[in-house]
Order: structure tokens, then C-alpha cells, then sequence
């Protein structure tokens, strides 16, 4: 066991394992402070619907990291006992999902690696398009890996590169030559830094408190840690923060900004603003286009909570048709759409959601959902509302269809599990069980969101990447398609 690091033992790395996850990012600068672990904590809370799979936090005392993390929610992973003894004046936390098969406390983060000079500790959210292929070559130079992700193919190419060059300059380096979407929080020696990819494709912001700073992956992390919103991380910029003072570096001139459609559809908090736009602001804005695009007659407007809730609102306002309670959510199961299994997934659907069968009895329910990937979900509710008596069911997503594979962070990795991939909007409905079946259009998601396409990656409904993705068959079941992503 390294000295001042708290650590257990986990199992081996599979090096075929093959991960697509969003997660949430924290960083804390709080100069003089001790036990800021604890505000890291908080933060990793606000930031739970991001990942339920594992936790984690780094400390930084005067250069010396300690962490912990394990798999589990925040509060399972975490107590009092261990939050004390992270103590340090910089901190950086981690929350994390995967997908199926692929769920070893081995890939938990954040990651640490010592070089010459000390220890780096890393948190990541995102996804390599080109990790492979760097890990492959540093392999056969020698490096060994120990997880299977690919944010340890970024922190091994820090440390390469900062026994040669100050830290921020490795870290140029290492984003010179890495290809995806990623946000990163980096605590080194003094300093707590955040950088964001050229696209700007995952989310990255800035908040200050009266103790110093806090970098987040999303603007509602900083009401519970008493901080001010102050911007967001643009693309393609790195900010270090070092002595008490916040210093911003563009470390390229390649930016397009691409931030990704799916984090105001589903991922990020409501109460976020993302780039300026706030989350609520637009799903509600997205609900009311698609009532106007797809107008149903019906009884009663219901949501599939939560991430539907608020587009629903938007469409029965815009409908005019009342909005009612239609499915209960127990909120002690978490997600479906990010469950290790497609069996669990299914059998979570009925531990998650209960129907109140006397408001939907014998009427005509629009039943409203933020998005449908596979399918299967959306049609074991659609029968559960039948089953308990509704009439009619009218399923209106506030999305487009997803017909396309992600590879810089949300879990839709193979193009034959997305059913709009293969199947037009009737074969669908169909396939559910629902009386009518309409979605948001890709005009009307852009223009809810109010940033534009050019400012949007829109590729899981167009298949239009905002980055050349490298050469190879990723539909292939045995393809190592971007080794380990987090």
C-alpha cells in the first residue's frame, strides 16, 4: 500500500471490456481549508443522476493525494470516517455508469498515477474516439495499463509527458494527440485544473465560493456548495487554477463548437444551464413544439418521470389538454436506461414505475418520454397503461429518433440496438403497442434548445459527427472500438 493512500483490493482489467458512459466531474480549490472533501461529496451528490455505478474522491494535501472509491451510489460508497481522512485544499470527485458486463470497481475514478515528481489524480467524463489506437501503440512501448479505460490512455500521456514540461504544457501535449469528447478535472501539486474539448461536446463549468473555486460538470452542483455561478468552461480551453488565482489558456485554435443535444434532452438536472441555455427552459420549449407538431386528441397529458416531466408540462400547455399523474416513480431505483442489463433494465421498468390506475382508467392518455433508444421500455408502459385500463395511449417523444450511435459519451454505442435505426415511425408504434407514435423533429429540438445546428452535435438523430471518427467497423461486436471508455 502506497503511503497516505486509501485504497482495497479490486480485480484484473479485461482488455476486450468495451465502456460508453456520461459521468459527473468536481473540482475544488478552497486554499487553507482541510476538509473540503466533504463539499466534493455534496457536489458528487447533486451530480448522482449522471452515474449510479461508482464513486469517488481525490485529495490534495500540499502535493500528496489520497482517494477512495468504490462501486455504488455516493452516500453507499462514502461516510464519515473516510470523508475525514481525505483532507487536503484540493479535491476532485467522480461519479460514473457503464454499461452491460462492463462494471469492475477497477474502472471507478478518479485515477491517480505518480511519475517522477509526485501524483496526478484525473476525473473524466467522456469518450475517446482514438484511445485504441493510442493505447495499442504505448503498449507496445512498454506501458502497462491497469484499468480498462481510456481516461488512463490521457493521465499516462500527462505523465509522460510533465517529467519533461510543466504540467500545464503535458497536458497540451496529451490533448494534441487525443481525439473525443471530454471534460476533465486534474488536481497536481498546487494546482486544480479543468479542461473541455474543442467541441465543447460534454459540459464543463466555473463557480466561485467564499473559500475559492469549484469546477463541476453541471451548473446545479453549486447552490449546495454555496458558489456563484461564474461561466462556463469554453471550448477548447483549460483553466488552472494555482495561488488563489483562476488563469485561462486556449491549448487549441480547432474548436467547433458541438455541445451535445442528448445532455438538455435527458442527462443534465433541470435546474442546470448548459452553455447559457437553461435545461428546464428548453425541454419545457421542446414539449411545446412537439404538441404542435404532433397534436393528439386525448384526455389527459401524463410524462414518464422524471426526465419526460417537463416537456409533457410544455406540451399540455401548448395543448391545452390538462396535464395529470398517470405513473408513480419510485425514486430509490435507479435509472433504466443506464442499468448494467437489458434484463435488468426490463424488470426495473415495473419496480420503477407504478400506474394510478383511477386517473387513467378509461380515457385517452398522450403518454410524453424525453427520448426512445431501444424501445423496449416505452412498450412495457404503454401495455401497463393499457393493462390498467386507458383507453387509448398516444407516445410523444421530445426528441427525434435515435439513429445513430454515440461515441463521445451516451450509452447508444451499437447502431443494431437502436430500434428507429431499422424501423420507420409506424413499425415502431406498432412494436410498442401505442395508439400513435410522434416525435420531435430535429428543426424543432434545435430551435427549443436555441443554439442552432452549427453549435449543436445532433449525431445520434443524424448521423452527422461533429469530428472524423477513425476507420473501422464500429458495429463489430468483436471490434475493440475505443478500448475502456468512461
Amino acid at each position: 500500500m502506497r503511503e497516505g493512500k486509501i485504497e482495497y483490493g479490486w480485480g484484473r482489467a479485461a482488455e476486450d471490456e468495451k465502456f460508453h458512459d456520461a459521468c459527473g466531474v468536481v473540482g475544488v480549490y478552497a486554499p487553507g481549508k482541510q476538509d473540503i472533501a466533504r463539499g466534493v461529496y455534496f457536489g458528487l451528490h447533486a451530480l448522482q443522476h449522471r452515474g449510479q455505478e461508482s464513486a469517488g474522491i481525490a485529495s490534495n494535501k500540499d502535493g500528496k493525494i489520497q482517494y477512495y472509491k468504490d462501486m455504488g451510489l455516493v452516500q453507499e460508497v462514502f461516510n464519515d470516517e473516510i470523508i475525514g481522512r481525505l483532507q487536503g485544499d484540493i479535491a476532485i470527485g467522480h461519479v460514473r455508469y457503464s454499461t452491460a458486463g462492463e462494471s469492475h470497481a477497477v474502472n471507478a475514478m478518479p485515477l491517480v498515477v505518480y511519475y517522477r515528481g509526485g501524483a496526478i489524480a484525473l476525473a473524466h467524463n467522456g469518450n475517446l474516439v482514438n484511445a485504441h489506437i493510442l493505447r495499442r501503440q504505448m503498449q507496445e512501448n512498454g506501458v502497462i495499463f491497469q484499468t480498462g479505460i481510456d481516461s488512463e490512455v490521457i493521465a499516462a500521456l500527462i505523465a509522460k509527458h510533465v517529467n519533461q514540461h510543466t504540467i500545464e504544457e503535458a497536458i497540451t501535449k496529451t490533448l494534441d494527440v487525443i481525439r473525443g469528447a471530454y471534460a476533465l478535472v486534474i488536481t497536481v501539486g498546487g494546482k486544480l485544473i479543468g479542461v473541455r474539448d474543442p467541441g465543447g461536446i460534454r459540459p464543463l463549468c466555473i463557480g466561485r465560493n467564499d473559500e475559492g473555486f469549484v469546477l463541476a460538470s453541471e451548473s446545479c452542483v453549486f447552490p449546495v456548495m454555496g458558489a456563484e455561478f461564474l461561466r462556463d468552461v469554453e471550448p477548447g480551453e483549460m483553466i488552472v487554477i494555482e495561488d488563489g488565482e483562476l488563469k485561462s489558456l486556449d491549448y487549441t485554435q480547432k474548436k467547433r463548437r458541438a455541445s451535445c443535444a442528448f445532455e438538455y434532452v435527458y442527462f443534465s438536472r433541470p435546474d442546470s444551464k448548459l452553455d447559457g441555455v437553461g435545461v428546464y427552459t428548453a425541454r419545457s420549449e421542446c414539449g411545446r413544439i412537439l404538441a404542435r407538431e404532433c397534436p393528439a386528441a386525448a384526455d389527459m397529458v401524463i410524462s414518464v418521470p422524471d426526465s419526460g416531466t417537463v416537456a409533457a408540462i410544455g406540451y399540455a400547455e401548448e395543448s391545452g389538454i390538462p396535464y395529470g399523474e398517470g405513473l408513480i416513480k419510485n425514486r430509490y431505483v435507479g435509472r433504466t436506461f443506464i442499468q448494467p442489463d437489458q434484463r435488468m433494465r426490463e424488470l426495473s421498468v415495473k419496480l420503477k414505475l407504478n400506474v394510478l390506475e383511477g386517473n387513467v382508467e378509461g380515457k385517452r392518455i398522450i403518454m410524453v418520454d424525453d427520448s426512445v433508444v431501444r424501445g423496449t421500455t416505452s412498450g412495457k408502459i404503454v401495455q401497463m397503461l393499457k393493462d390498467a385500463g386507458a383507453r387509448e395511449v398516444h407516445l410523444r417523444v421530445a426528441s427525434p429518433p435515435v439513429t445513430d450511435p454515440c461515441f463521445f459519451g451516451i450509452d447508444t454505442p451499437d447502431k443494431s440496438k437502436l430500434v428507429a435505426a431499422a424501423h420507420s415511425v409506424d413499425e415502431i408504434r406498432e412494436m410498442i403497442g401505442a395508439d400513435s407514435l410522434g416525435y420531435l423533429s430535429v428543426e424543432g429540438m434545435l430551435k427549443a434548445i436555441g443554439m442552432g445546428n452549427d453549435k449543436t452535435c445532433t449525431a445520434c438523430f443524424t448521423g452527422d459527427y461533429p469530428m472524423e471518427l477513425p476507420e473501422l467497423d464500429m458495429e463489430r461486436e468483436d471490434e475493440p472500438w475505443m478500448i475502456g471508455k468512461n
